[in-house]
């Protein structure tokens, strides 16, 4: 009888929990106590590869194969990376527009590189760095590939597209990048868009594994103007999604317009980790007190809506 009445008690148990957890309140219980693990890894879309949920960014400031991360030279680049990589970072955004490839490779040199991931851009636009020459990506990926000292690249991106019509403008270098693909020399391809109607187009390209979009609650260095227009760029974003592509995102506090704003900081990670437009992100940390400050920002968001959901968000509105 004892028997029988503990395992009543058992059933009785589960199935209101059920209930609950059909109600919500379950849920929202667990959101009190687990918090989001930034260094959480996740898969990008359909492709295989796994990264951190944040990586490192060194584009800040960027342009003509320099920006702030090259800038601060090669120990204070190798601090800043391997101090990322020991926290649990396994995402590392470089470009050739950035010159920060032959960085990222001593810093990480002495690491096993089936334990990071590295997205590339390859800039095919008039200007941005010294030579007007523009090879195809089977020339620039080789050299990716030295400069990087490693045997393949995991994402390699067009970087800045803006036009609507990229897809036609980009279509025998897409081709390119496809074989590139089946010979393991690169292991997914996307773009980095600078136009909502470049996103856009992203949604039924099949061509596209993943796309880098820059999305904040404030609109701030983003494809839109207003905060009224951010929900735009959302609802691209998460439709980009739906058709299994990942989605990376980039001025998620505003490249770094919002760093002398605790209140901005939070609400921008908060957005960017409950929004459902993300897979993952990238931030172009400069000290390893940025990296812990926006460490314990995002482990103050409670999971349940996180990274990884599609679900609404209203933007926030700018007094």
């Amino acid at each position: 009888m004892e028997m029988k009445r503990r395992e009543f008690l058992a059933r009785s148990i589960a199935g209101v929990g059920g209930v609950l957890l059909g109600s919500g309140t379950l849920e929202a219980a667990r959101q009190k106590t687990t918090k989001h693990d930034p260094y959480e890894l996740v898969t990008l879309g359909k492709t295989k590869i796994k990264v951190s949920r944040v990586g490192l960014g060194t584009g800040m400031s960027g342009g003509n194969r320099q920006s702030n991360h090259s800038r601060m030279g090669t120990e204070k680049f190798n601090a800043l990376a391997m101090g990322c990589y020991e926290r649990g970072v396994r995402l590392f955004d470089v470009a050739d527009l950035y010159g920060t490839h032959p960085f990222l490779a001593g810093a990480l040199k002495n690491m096993r590189r089936e334990d990071y991931v590295i997205a590339s851009k390859i800039w095919f636009r008039s200007g941005g760095i010294p030579e007007p020459e523009r090879p195809n990506p089977d020339v620039v990926v080789e050299r990716f590939l030295k400069e990087l000292k490693t045997d393949y690249i995991d994402l390699i991106l067009f970087h800045c597209t803006t036009s609507e019509k990229w897809p036609e403008d980009l279509g025998d270098q897409m081709d390119i990048l496809a074989k590139l693909k089946k010979k393991g020399l690169v292991r997914a391809h996307g773009v980095s868009c600078h136009s909502l109607a470049a996103l856009e187009r992203c949604i039924n390209e099949p061509w596209v594994d993943s796309v880098h979009a820059r999305i904040n609650p404030y609109a701030m260095h983003m494809d839109v103007k207003t905060v009224e227009e951010v929900p735009k760029v959302a609802k691209v974003l998460k439709a980009i999604r739906r058709q299994g592509k990942a989605v990376i995102g980039m001025k998620i506090i505003g490249q770094g317009d919002f760093g002398k704003s605790a209140e901005k900081r939070d609400e921008s990670i908060k957005y960017a980790l409950e929004s459902g437009c993300l897979n993952a992100m990238v931030v172009g940390f400069e000290k390893i007190e940025e990296v812990e400050d926006f460490t314990m920002r995002a482990r103050k968001v409670s999971v349940g809506q996180g990274v990884g959901r599609l679900i609404a968000h209203r933007p926030v509105r700018v007094a």
